[in-house]
């Protein structure tokens, strides 16, 4: 599913970014700084952006670059354009190859939300790379596969999100996935 832009009806400013995360993972590419920037319409529509399916993880999950694919790998990006706080659209050859998001623990959120404006909370950011690791590969092959070490780390992140009594919001985006997960593979 591609990512999609909402813009305000009054003025065209972006208002809203939905990303999806692709399961295909690879090394982190080298980004330039950001380019302050933002993004308006044309007109008032929303648009879409081409579905990524590379999803590169820095240390910790503090930042997610996603990349159209592979071969944006093989050379460097022209640009990074800030359109929102945390948020850059990383361009090379004049098109957009993919995206970046700083800090995603502090965006998660169901879509038309609005997002929770309190720092998340400390099992909110220690949880997040368990469950993008859950759902993404090589482990994600594991769980499908029925792998029993891995069943044991979707049934514990599955407890541990259920259970968190802090930052319930983003706990139950991120348990949304986890519990359809158990449900499909590990019942």
């Amino acid at each position: 599913m591609p990512g999609v832009f909402r813009f305000a009806l009054d003025g065209r400013q972006l208002v809203g970014a939905e990303f999806r995360l692709p399961e295909g993972s690879a090394r982190v590419p080298t980004t330039p700084a950001a380019d302050p920037g933002g993004l308006r319409a044309d007109d008032v529509r929303d648009f879409r952006h081409g579905m990524c399916t590379v999803l590169c993880r820095s240390p910790e999950d503090a930042a997610l670059t996603c990349l159209r694919d592979l071969d944006v790998l093989d050379e460097p990006l022209g640009a990074r354009i800030g359109i929102a706080p945390d948020v850059a659209l990383l361009v090379q050859h004049g098109a957009v190859v993919g995206w970046s998001l700083t800090d995603p623990a502090r965006y998660l959120t169901n879509p038309f939300a609005v997002p929770d404006t309190a720092p998340p909370a400390i099992a909110t950011r220690r949880l997040l790379p368990e469950c993008l690791d859950l759902i993404t590969q090589p482990v994600i092959y594991d769980v499908e596969d029925s792998d029993p070490a891995a069943l044991t780390r979707l049934r514990a992140a599955d407890d541990a999100l259920r259970n968190q009594p802090e930052g319930r919001c983003r706990a139950g985006v991120r348990h949304t996935l986890i519990a359809q997960l158990v449900e499909g593979y590990a019942t």
